[in-house]
């Protein structure tokens, strides 16, 4: 009756197991038909998803039972001594198995103490149905060698498949003679290996499609912070020129038609160049140029009635340092027009050996300004800050001493590291 009601036991959990597989596989399904249709909007071919699909289970190493079959049909044959001792500890095997198998497709229960000992109880059991019988129960030993596989990884599991393979050899040997004992060592020793690197190389493949996945999925975030940042630096200075421009073109207007069209048709230039750059960020192929961006911050301040003041010495620059120091003037020239309320505003740019400095100084009283305390606040700086720290610079904002706000970004000339462009570039959002 024990035996019968281990039976059940086993036949509900492998139906358990047997109908979370089954759920596993439908959820599994479910994601590759959304993810299908996610690609199939992206324009990506179906064929090109990678999918690691379902899990393995130990279902996948129960059919390796039919190997015992001729203990099975001894058994049902007569011709073996002792039949319910023979019986019993079959089905004792055959549970054992079961359970060490199921337990072996996942990490944390494989190296679990129970799973040891219940493997360690096959290896006894196995020992004594072999030398009490000898014949077709020999075949026990290829089996407690695929499980052993099933179980053991790493640098232990050769010298295990070699001591098995020479414990079954001398087991075989000492029931049946030396006739079938290499046989017997040899497929056990092969059963044991090939299981763990079968098992090993899909649990790794299955790693290296879950760590694509997820690169993946990095990437388009990254894309998106790349896009959004770029909107916000560029759309902001241009709106904020366009603004200043607008308002100085209606004051114009009454009394100087001329200077009035002048202002319009620099919002005309603006936004068409504002267009391009649009164009440019969303392909991640913009590069900014610190001349330019001076021309412009020159245009926005006097503008903006701000009288703008340039000193840049030193060597020239290469076109990643002129680029990111091209964005922090975009940036500064913006904050001083929208919020400093001043009317002078100076950028300094110093070009040493090794490193250049640029200073973005007004005289203004602006409260919307970014916090002091030496760390650039606001969104468009701390967007720069993460930049210029990426390539091995610094940038701190605050209010200066004598009054006004001062932004300075320091970086090193020619570095080793590549300057982050548009397109890679962290931001915090």
């Amino acid at each position: 009756m024990t035996g019968w009601r281990t039976l059940r036991c086993r036949t509900a959990a492998w139906q358990s197991e047997r109908l979370e597989w089954r759920a596993r596989a439908r959820r599994v399904k479910a994601a590759r038909r959304a993810a299908r249709g996610t690609e199939r909007l992206d324009g990506a071919h179906p064929a090109a998803v990678g999918h690691p699909g379902p899990p393995p289970t130990g279902f996948a190493l129960l059919p390796w039972l039919l190997m015992g079959m001729g203990s099975f049909s001894n058994l049902l044959q007569g011709r073996t001594p002792d039949p319910w001792i023979g019986g019993l500890g079959l089905l004792a095997f055959n549970s054992l198995y079961i359970y060490v198998t199921f337990r072996a497709f996942d990490r944390t229960r494989r190296e679990s103490t129970s799973t040891r000992v219940a493997l360690g109880l096959m290896g006894l059991l196995t020992t004594g149905l072999a030398l009490g019988y000898g014949g077709s129960w020999l075949m026990f030993f290829p089996l407690l060698g695929l499980a052993t596989g099933a179980v053991l990884r790493g640098p232990w599991l050769g010298r295990a498949g070699v001591l098995l393979a020479v414990y079954a050899g001398v087991a075989s040997a000492a029931q049946d003679g030396w006739e079938d004992a290499t046989s017997i060592g040899y497929g056990t020793f092969i059963s044991t290996m090939v299981t763990a690197a079968i098992l090993s190389l899909s649990e790794a493949v299955r790693e290296l499609r879950a760590a694509r996945e997820e690169l993946a999925r990095r990437a388009v975030e990254q894309e998106r912070l790349r896009f959004s940042r770029d909107l916000h630096d560029l759309l902001g200075h241009t709106l904020s020129v366009v603004v200043v421009k607008s308002e100085a073109a209606r004051r114009l207007a009454p009394r100087d038609l001329d200077a009035a069209l002048a202002q319009i048709a620099d919002i005309e230039s603006v936004g068409r160049q504002a267009l391009t750059e649009i164009r440019e960020a969303v392909t991640g192929y913009r590069e900014g140029s610190l001349a330019t961006e001076l021309t412009r911050a020159r245009s926005a301040l006097s503008a903006a009635s701000v009288e703008p003041v340039v000193r840049q010495s030193g060597a020239p620059l290469d076109p990643q340092t002129e680029a990111l120091l091209g964005w922090v003037v975009r940036e500064a020239v913006t904050n001083v027009v929208r919020h400093s309320r001043a009317d002078r505003c100076e950028i300094t740019v110093e070009g040493a050996a090794e490193r250049v400095r640029l200073t973005v100084t007004d005289n203004g009283t602006g409260a919307g300004t970014p916090a002091a305390g030496g760390s650039a606040g606001g969104t468009g700086l701390r967007g720069l800050t993460e930049r210029l720290a990426a390539a091995g610079g610094s940038l701190t904002a605050g209010p200066a001493p004598r009054g006004g706000f001062t932004v300075t970004a320091d970086l090193p000339v020619g570095g080793d590291e590549p300057v982050p462009s548009a397109a890679t570039a962290p931001r915090a959002l």
